[in-house]
């Protein structure tokens, strides 16, 4: 029941030519805001004037108001009915409205165009706000960046380009408070990036060579030379707003319920209407009936609770792809977790240095052991590389015959010195063996709980071992007992050993773990509950959990941003890899099914008052017009109420 679909056949934003210096009449009208809002007023002023007796050459003003505000109606009727065979608002209304003209109550009828534009308009309004948060992803889509030709040549250039015209391997510069252009790798420099767009989180992350930067997040101090790594159309924001775009609430079960509620109320307000008729013999009191049993309501609540939970779960970092996961999302009362990657950090982080002998100091061992690793790209040297600068002063040391033996380990020589380094069958490789009791006493049990080690030795003799292992996150023992507070069982599957399983499982509170799982036996798994009706999420990384995602109920996915895997597999993705909170994801989806009940309720309740009231004559059409605007208004705003929800 708005205008805008009347006034105009485009009301995209897009369309509106931004470069011109002042605003004029085609753009004023192309802005269904400010076009609405001028036809109201103009209505209302019409509807005094006629109040007052006022007319123009004997045409009475409030004819103004029914063409304003009662065409738009009618043509959404008309469309509705061809295209849709759509029986609801819009038809009883323009019957309300065309029955007050016919018999003589012309003031009744542009008093009733009036209130629904108005109630039309608020809705549109109040639906907006329940987007804004999600549609502003669009607006920070960047359009330009500064490309470096010839980089680190004599000949050396920055240019301005489109953001669509950058490839996978150009070198770009950013500048603070530029958004980054797409998604790359800092070559040079370092930076603070705002990347609450993305992440949800407000504090800044600090960038330097060798992190990924994404597209759309801002960067805020310093200045850094980055490499492309995707092309703008390929990048973290666009998937985000393809993501987002995609949400739709109509596919909801719940929806589509509202919807046949929707047409069989409409049938049911014919009866009432008619019946009126004939026991009254009042047409006003059927045209009553007519306005006030319009489902408005209804229709509007349940597609704005979801959209708005949608846009409150996207202000935290999370990405809901339809509305019907909302509905499945309420419904979840088991939730299965992979352990690498979901309730932990999926990245190896040095967890201990233990020297061989008392000849060198953990110091000197993990300085050597990163000098030596240092030219090497592989995971597990950039992090004993990191561990060794966020702990120690002193720089490293250059190597020289740097040679690595992919899938073994590496060789190199430091002041004259042959160091080697790398897993035990590539010191034995090296005639150099690591003695029993050294692995007994000091590195079996952390590999059986699943750490790596890495060993260092010089000239046939062994200096000692670093220990990698893949850690708890911070917030994984909470998760689990916020879980446990809302009645959702949680089962670990890892494709770990027994000891590792079990580490990890007792340090956040599981009891209900399976080890040495292929992906086909976390198949299996989830569908023993679902064979016990018990309605199962999963969250795993995305890419070898793809299968066990989409046959759960509800598949959620760590790293959205970087993983189109992720995406594709889940339903739902936690973009900023923070499973802090999943709890408010699942409190939320409850909450939004509770207020789309309580607004149908409320809807039904209204109507059936306003109707046996108007059917005793005790409410007119104006007053009809009014209630049935109020009641709709109240039901949109109580169910964007989800906008500010928190668990």
């Amino acid at each position: 029941m708005n205008m805008k679909k009347f006034f105009s056949n485009n009301d995209d934003k897009t369309s509106i030519e931004f470069n011109r210096p002042k605003l004029n009449i085609r753009d004023f009208f192309q802005d269904g805001e400010k076009r609405d809002i001028l036809f109201i007023v103009i209505s209302i002023i019409s509807v005094i004037l006629s109040l007052i007796g006022a007319n123009l050459w004997r045409f009475d003003l409030i004819w103004i108001a029914v063409i304003f505000c009662g065409i738009p109606i009618f043509k959404e009727a008309i469309i509705g009915l061809y295209t849709e065979f759509d029986i609801k608002a819009d038809v009883l209304v323009s019957i309300a409205i065309i029955s007050s003209i016919l018999i003589g109550e012309l003031f009744a009828a542009g008093v009733i165009a009036i209130i629904m534009a108005i109630g039309g308009f608020l809705e549109d309004y109040t639906v907006s706000k329940t987007k804004a948060g999600i549609e502003k992803l669009i607006d920070l889509s960047p359009t330009k960046g500064t490309l470096i030709k010839n980089y680190n040549l004599d000949s050396e250039t920055e240019l301005v380009v489109p953001a669509d015209l950058i490839r996978v391997g150009d070198i770009l510069k950013v500048v603070p408070g530029e958004i980054i252009p797409v998604d790359g790798v800092i070559i040079e420099g370092e930076s603070s990036i705002d990347q609450s767009v993305m992440t949800g989180e407000s504090i800044p992350i600090d960038k330097m060579v060798g992190d990924e930067v994404f597209s759309g997040t801002i960067n805020l101090y310093g200045s850094f030379v980055m490499k492309a790594t995707k092309k703008g159309q390929d990048s973290s924001l666009q998937k985000l707003i393809k993501l987002v775009e995609s949400a739709n609430p109509e596919n909801a079960e719940v929806v589509k319920a509202a919807d046949k509620w929707a047409t069989f109320i409409v049938v049911v307000a014919f009866i009432c209407a008619i019946l009126t008729l004939i026991f009254t013999g009042e047409i006003i009191r059927a045209v009553t009936i007519l306005v006030v049993f319009c489902p408005c309501a209804l229709v509007l609540a349940t597609p704005t609770a979801i959209m708005a939970s949608i846009g409150n779960l996207t202000k935290v970092g999370i990405l809901v792809k339809e509305g019907i996961s909302i509905e499945k999302l309420a419904k979840i009362d088991q939730m299965i977790f992979d352990k690498t990657g979901t309730l932990t950090y999926g990245k190896p982080v040095v967890t201990n240095v233990i020297p061989y002998n008392e000849d060198i100091s953990e110091k000197d061992l993990i300085r050597l052991l990163a000098s030596l690793e240092s030219p090497s790209e592989h995971p597990l040297a950039k992090s004993i590389v990191k561990y060794y600068k966020e702990n120690y002063e002193d720089s490293l040391e250059k190597v020289s015959n740097f040679e690595m033996i992919i899938g073994k380990g590496v060789k190199a020589n430091l002041n004259n010195r042959s160091l080697c380094a790398g897993n035990e069958e590539f010191l034995n490789s090296l005639e150099m063996d690591v003695p029993n009791e050294f692995m007994e006493e000091k590195i079996s049990e952390d590999l059986n709980l699943g750490a790596t080690a890495i060993y260092l030795g010089e000239d046939g003799k062994l200096l000692g071992a670093v220990l990698l292992s893949d850690v708890l996150r911070d917030d994984a023992y909470e998760l689990i007992r916020q879980l446990d507070k809302l009645g959702i069982s949680s089962t670990l599957l890892t494709g770990d050993n027994k000891n590792a399983a079990e580490h990890i499982a007792s340090n956040v509170g599981i009891n209900d773990l399976k080890y040495n799982c292929l992906p086909e036996d976390k198949i299996s798994k989830i569908r023993e509950f679902q064979s016990t009706n018990k309605k199962v999420a999963m969250i795993g990384d995305g890419i070898n959990d793809a299968p066990a995602l989409r046959q759960a109920d509800i598949g959620i996915s760590m790293g959205g941003v970087g993983s189109d895997i992720s995406i594709e597999a889940s339903d739902v993705c936690l973009v900023s890899d923070d499973i802090k909170n999943i709890p408010h994801l699942l409190a939320l989806s409850r909450k939004t099914i509770r207020t789309i009940n309580i607004g149908i309720g409320f809807a039904l309740g209204l109507n059936i008052i306003a109707t046996a009231l108007a059917a005793f004559g005790y409410l007119g059409p104006i007053g009809g017009a009014f209630v049935h605007n109020i009641g709709s208004v109240i039901v949109i705003i109580y169910s964007s109420l989800l906008l500010r929800f928190q668990y």
